[in-house]
């Protein structure tokens, strides 16, 4: 994975996910996502700030950049694949230090594959990272919702979209565009959503390989239109970029 540096955009508005009118309901419904100790029914939370994303105590500094995070990220794929995991921040102190609240450093959209955890393959702890994970990647309004959540409401600079190799979800979608049958129940919702990703200029399992990465660039691409994350990656507060994870290697690496 490239952690190349990201450039800044221009600046733009944030929001809240947090409905209803009363400031005191906002904030009880945000500090119960957050998990924030909650010491009086006016307790607001705005952005964090530096020395929030990295609370005193903490074993180890988070990053605070979308390139932070990417260099962080890459650094705990290096370790995971070469069988050098630290497995940070499990440690008694931290699991106290949390219970007061987390400031997770990335977003990570990924597949329900048993084989690719995100806090496996990028060696990382409690707290570090909020994972999301649906079929394929797909998008639905709990997914969206739970991606704003962690940009809007905690700061997260980064959003990673995770595709893999031998994607079950993109190959069921690639077959069933060439047979034309239907998935039971709500699997064909699945499908119907990847299959505008599906790579018709190639065939076979190429045609699926293709697709794996063409289906991480739509998701990323539907994010990025998202007018209250555009606002953060025009603002230089977020980067929303995709990713794959390579099964054989273990590698993940950036999709241009």
């Amino acid at each position: 994975m490239n952690p190349e540096p990201i450039p800044p955009r221009a600046v733009g508005p944030t929001s809240t996910l947090a409905g209803g009118s009363a400031p005191a309901r906002r904030s009880l419904i945000r500090a119960a996502l957050t998990g924030t100790a909650v010491l009086g029914a006016g307790l607001a939370l705005g952005t964090p700030s530096a020395s929030a994303v990295t609370p005193t105590g903490s074993r180890r500094s988070r990053p605070t950049t979308a390139q932070g995070a990417l260099r962080e990220l890459a650094a705990g794929n290096l370790r995971w694949r070469t069988y050098c995991e630290r497995h940070p921040d499990e440690s008694p102190a931290v699991r106290q230090e949390l219970t007061s609240g987390q400031h997770p450093f990335a977003v990570v959209l990924g597949c329900i594959d048993s084989r690719v955890p995100p806090e496996l393959v990028f060696d990382q702890g409690l707290g570090d990272l909020m994972t999301v994970r649906s079929a394929g990647e797909v998008l639905d309004e709990a997914v969206l919702g739970s991606i704003a959540y962690g940009v809007l409401e905690l700061g997260i600079p980064l959003v990673m979209v995770l595709g893999h190799q031998s994607c079950g979800a993109v190959k069921a979608a690639v077959q069933v565009d060439e047979s034309g049958e239907e998935l039971p129940a709500h699997m064909q919702y699945l499908v119907d959503q990847i299959s505008p990703a599906i790579d018709h200029s190639k065939e076979g399992d190429a045609r699926i390989d293709a697709t794996i990465d063409a289906n991480v660039e739509r998701v990323r691409s539907r994010l990025a239109a998202e007018p209250e994350l555009a606002a953060k990656v025009d603002a230089g507060d977020l980067a929303i970029v995709g990713a794959r994870y390579e099964l054989t290697s273990q590698l993940v690496h950036r999709i241009a």
